[in-house]
């Protein structure tokens, strides 16, 4: 690698480890204000999934039943889209909901799976994942609102942890660029 290469890539890791600290923060002081971004986010690709699925609905090939699914599933889309826009705390809930009933569904698979009889991982550790799994997805379902706002601060935890990461790394690139020679002109 060159003096300028890593000269760009230190600059670059320390920007985006300035923008995960600050994400950060900025999710764990205002919780609910990051909620109402993330969920009108993901209305966003709602709303371009659903317009894309209602596309593909009208491709020549198709048949009826898979055009309907097609235009089914683009409706779904497009009524999450409308009400994450107008009603992103009712979103946020759903969302929650639609996680925490994964995470049990999910719990009690991995449950069933680790008590069978053929075992790769230690039988302990499979089943107090699966423990978790059930955990989590009854606390999200039995208090929605207190787990997106749970959700939004293990993101902003996360976001400070990997942006001091980058920050970190930025600042050792940036040293052992500063050893490099400057480049020899011809």
């Amino acid at each position: 690698m060159t003096k300028e290469s890593l000269t760009a890539s230190w600059k670059l890791l320390v920007l985006r480890g300035l923008i995960g600290v600050v994400f950060g923060i900025v999710a764990m002081a205002w919780p609910q204000q990051t909620i109402v971004v993330v969920v009108v986010l993901w209305g966003v690709w709602a709303l371009v999934d659903g317009i894309g699925l209602a596309a593909n609905a009208f491709t020549e090939g198709l048949g009826r039943g898979q055009r309907m699914l097609l235009l089914g599933m683009a409706a779904v889309a497009l009524v999450v889209a409308f009400l994450a826009f107008t009603r992103p705390g009712m979103a946020a809930a759903a969302l929650t909901w639609v996680l925490g009933i994964w995470l049990l569904v999910r719990g009690v698979f991995e449950l069933v799976g680790a008590l069978g009889t053929v075992q790769v991982a230690p039988r302990w550790l499979l089943v107090l994942g699966a423990l978790l799994d059930i955990a989590l997805g009854w606390i999200f379902i039995a208090n929605p609102g207190r787990a997106v706002v749970g959700i939004v601060w293990l993101l902003g935890v996360i976001a400070v942890a990997w942006g001091v990461v980058f920050l970190v790394l930025g600042l050792i690139v940036r040293r052992k660029a500063a050893e490099l020679p400057d480049a020899v002109s011809a």
